[in-house]
């Protein structure tokens, strides 16, 4: 009996010498498993009681159950401590100092391509245009004949369109070369009510990547079908957008052109935004900007869509809010809008 209670005694100096060094919280699993844990060395003396006579066993019982209590109590006292040094050094480690400057978070911007047709879609909503949008993947039919285009009409020509691999005997498809098969969709939705819509979407041709030109670039297409719609109705409609776009006192001015869905047809001029028409680099000192194609809707297509020619009329137009931005900002090459640098989306944050 003697020589177990001396173990005790042993046990219970070198446990709590030990817990007396320990750090953090694993280090106090590794000291419980050693002491007091089922494997312990605590549990391994008390299996030793059913080798001492009986008259010494309820002794030495009382001893290992008071020692156990002990080191357990000790445990919970040290596990507490523990925890609460360590709470305490989290919150110090993300403690925020509010004294000192901030951090401007990244945040991101939106391309000066949607800019342009958000401003775009803003201003011919005003004058009560419906945003409508259409496929990229047309049918040859939609993209070019229902349009007007005669079947040996150049822009028809592989060089120009990008057309899908189908099955032999299927519709011809392709990439659309401009929003103008909108125009047919919307009319064939909407005859023969009267109809104002805006389509903006990306339009693909089969050219070569320069400072001016793009294999994908966007467009936006307006078209107003109606009875009673004359050139006088267009030019207003023109004369509108350029002030709202470009500044008030913008001019507009019309130049005879010719486009297969359009008669008459009409190349848009406006007035120099930088030199008021004066002449300046950037309109090449002629005072006037080209920004693109107008005329009223040719009667075949209005007759594609649905429309009697002789009771309805419209008008039409298409431009690229690439292009009048880079008229608008001097942007000097097309490739900068999709060239993926940070820096130049930034600059019209």
């Amino acid at each position: 009996m003697t020589t177990l209670l001396d173990e005790l005694t042993t046990l219970e100096q070198e446990a709590l010498t030990a817990l007396e060094t320990v750090a953090d919280l694993s280090a106090l699993t590794e000291w419980k498993s050693r002491f007091i844990g089922k494997q312990g060395r605590l549990s391994r003396l008390s299996r030793g009681l059913g080798a001492l006579p009986a008259s010494e066993r309820p002794l030495v019982g009382q001893r290992v159950n008071a020692l156990r209590e002990q080191l357990e109590a000790a445990f919970s006292a040290a596990k507490e401590r523990l925890e609460a040094q360590a709470v305490a050094a989290e919150l110090a480690a993300e403690r925020i100092d509010v004294t000192m400057p901030g951090r401007r978070p990244a945040v991101g911007y939106v391309h000066l391509t949607n800019q342009i047709l958000r401003q775009v879609q803003h201003i011919f909503a005003e004058m009560g245009f419906q945003v409508w949008e259409s496929p990229e993947v047309e049918y040859d039919a939609f993209n070019f004949s229902l349009l007007n285009f005669p079947d040996d009409h150049p822009a028809r020509d592989m060089q120009d369109t990008f057309y899908v691999e189908m099955p032999a005997g299927a519709p011809s498809v392709l990439l659309r070369t401009h929003t103008s098969p909108g125009q047919i969709h919307a009319m064939r939705r909407n005859a023969p009510n009267p109809l104002r819509v805006l389509i903006p979407g990306k339009v693909y041709r089969n050219e070569q990547v320069t400072v001016r030109s793009e294999m994908m670039f966007h467009q936006f297409e307006f078209l107003a079908v109606g009875r009673n719609v004359t050139m006088a109705d267009l030019k207003g409609t023109l004369s509108f957008f350029a002030e709202r776009m470009f500044g008030p006192g913008t001019r507009v001015r019309l130049r005879p052109s010719f486009f297969p869905f359009t008669e008459p047809s009409a190349e848009m001029d406006v007035t120099c935004f930088l030199c008021g028409g004066k002449g300046c680099r950037i309109c090449k000192y002629a005072g006037w900007l080209e920004i693109g194609g107008c005329g009223m809707v040719h009667p075949n297509v209005l007759r594609n869509g649905g429309y009697d020619p002789a009771e309805f009329s419209g008008f039409a137009g298409g431009f690229g809010p690439e292009r009048v931005a880079m008229l608008k900002y001097g942007i000097d090459d097309i490739r900068w809008f999709y060239s993926g640098d940070q820096r130049f989306v930034e600059q019209f944050g």
